[in-house]
C-alpha cells in the first residue's frame, strides 16, 4: 500500500469516526422530537415544544461539521463529476444530505415543521461506513492483476450501479411529484428515503470486496496446487455474483416499499449500511480456508464457500 493510499484511509477514518460521534449525539437530541405526539398536559406540551426548538437547533450545529468535512469526500465528488459532465454516484448522495438538510435548517429558523437532522447524521454515518470497506477492498485489490473475467465483472458492477443511479434519482423525483400532489406532508420524507437507497454502496463494493477476500485467502492458506487456485478463482466469481444480485434485488424489494411511504429516511440509512455489511460478510466466507500445510482440506473448504 502507497503512502497516499494510506493517508486517504487515515482522512476516510477520521471522517467516519467523526459522523459516527456526532450521529450518536444528534440522535439523541432528537429523542423528544419523537415524544411530540403524546397526550399530555398543555404546560408540559409547551414546555417539550420548547425543548424540541432548542435540541433542534444544537442539532443543527452538530451537523454543520458533519455535512461539511464528513461529507467532503461527496461534495468533491460531485464536483469532479460535473467538470465530466456525467452524473456520478455522488450525485444522488449529495441530493438526499442536501434534501434532508436544508429543509431541515429551514424548519428550525422558524420553529415549526419537521426536521430530519437524525436522518441526515445517521446517512452520512452510515455511507461513510460503508465507503471505507469498499476503500479497503479496492485498495487490497489495487496494483493486482485481474484476469478477464474479474475484469468483467468489475466493469459489469460499475455499469450496473452506474444505472441503479440514473433510474433512482428518475424514480425519487417522479414519485416525489406525485406525492407532492396528493400529500405534500409527506413528500419530502418519501423523496429523502428513496434518495438515501439510490446510494449504490453495495453494488460498487460487491465485486471489490470478493476480489479482496480471494486475496486474504490466498495469504491465509499459503500455496495453491493448480486446481485450487482455479477453485478459488471459480469461488470467488460466484460470490461476486452472489453480491451483486444480492444488492441490486435488495433495493428492488425495498424501493417500492418508500415509494409508498412505508419506509423512513432513518430506515432507508440502516438498509444502505446493512446491505453494504451483508455483502462484506459474504465476501468474507472466502477466506475460511485450510490453514498453511493443510492444502489437502482446501478445496472442499473453497466448494463449501461456493456451494
Amino acid at each position: 500500500m502507497t503512502d497516499a493510499m494510506r493517508r486517504a484511509r487515515r482522512h476516510m477514518l477520521a471522517r467516519t469516526g467523526l459522523a459516527w460521534l456526532v450521529m450518536m449525539q444528534v440522535m439523541m437530541l432528537a429523542f423528544p422530537g419523537y415524544l411530540r405526539d403524546g397526550a399530555r398536559a398543555p404546560d408540559a406540551q409547551a414546555s417539550l415544544e420548547q425543548a424540541i426548538v432548542l435540541m433542534n437547533w444544537l442539532s443543527l450545529i452538530l451537523c454543520v461539521p458533519l455535512v461539511l468535512y464528513c461529507a467532503w469526500p461527496v461534495w468533491h465528488g460531485v464536483g469532479r463529476d460535473v467538470l465530466r459532465r456525467r452524473i456520478g454516484m455522488d450525485v444522488p448522495v449529495a441530493l438526499g444530505i442536501l434534501a434532508a438538510f436544508l429543509p431541515s435548517v429551514v424548519a428550525t429558523w422558524r420553529g415549526a415543521g419537521e426536521v430530519y437532522f437524525d436522518s441526515v447524521s445517521m446517512f452520512v454515518a452510515f455511507l461513510l461506513t460503508a465507503r471505507f470497506l469498499e476503500t479497503c477492498a479496492r485498495q487490497a485489490v489495487s496494483g493486482q492483476t485481474h484476469p478477464a473475467q474479474d475484469a468483467g465483472l468489475l466493469h459489469a458492477a460499475d455499469r450496473l450501479a452506474f444505472r441503479f443511479v440514473c433510474l433512482q434519482i428518475l424514480l425519487a423525483v417522479g414519485v416525489g411529484l406525485y406525492w407532492w400532489h396528493i400529500q405534500p406532508g409527506h413528500a419530502l420524507a418519501v423523496t429523502v428515503a428513496l434518495l438515501v437507497m439510490s446510494c449504490p454502496c453495495a453494488l460498487s463494493m460487491s465485486v471489490p470486496a470478493a476480489l479482496a477476500a480471494r486475496h486474504a485467502a490466498r495469504l491465509r492458506a499459503g500455496t495453491h496446487s493448480a486446481g485450487e487456485a482455479d477453485a478459488l478463482d471459480a469461488a470467488t466469481r460466484r460470490i461476486a455474483r452472489q453480491n451483486l444480485h444480492g444488492a441490486l434485488v435488495w433495493h428492488l424489494l425495498m424501493a417500492p416499499l418508500a415509494a409508498m411511504g412505508w419506509v423512513q429516511p432513518w430506515v432507508a440509512a440502516i438498509t444502505m449500511l446493512l446491505s453494504s455489511l451483508a455483502v462484506a460478510a459474504n465476501a468474507w466466507r472466502l477466506t475460511r480456508l485450510a490453514a498453511p500445510g493443510s492444502h489437502g482440506r482446501a478445496a472442499g473448504a473453497i466448494d463449501a464457500v461456493a456451494g
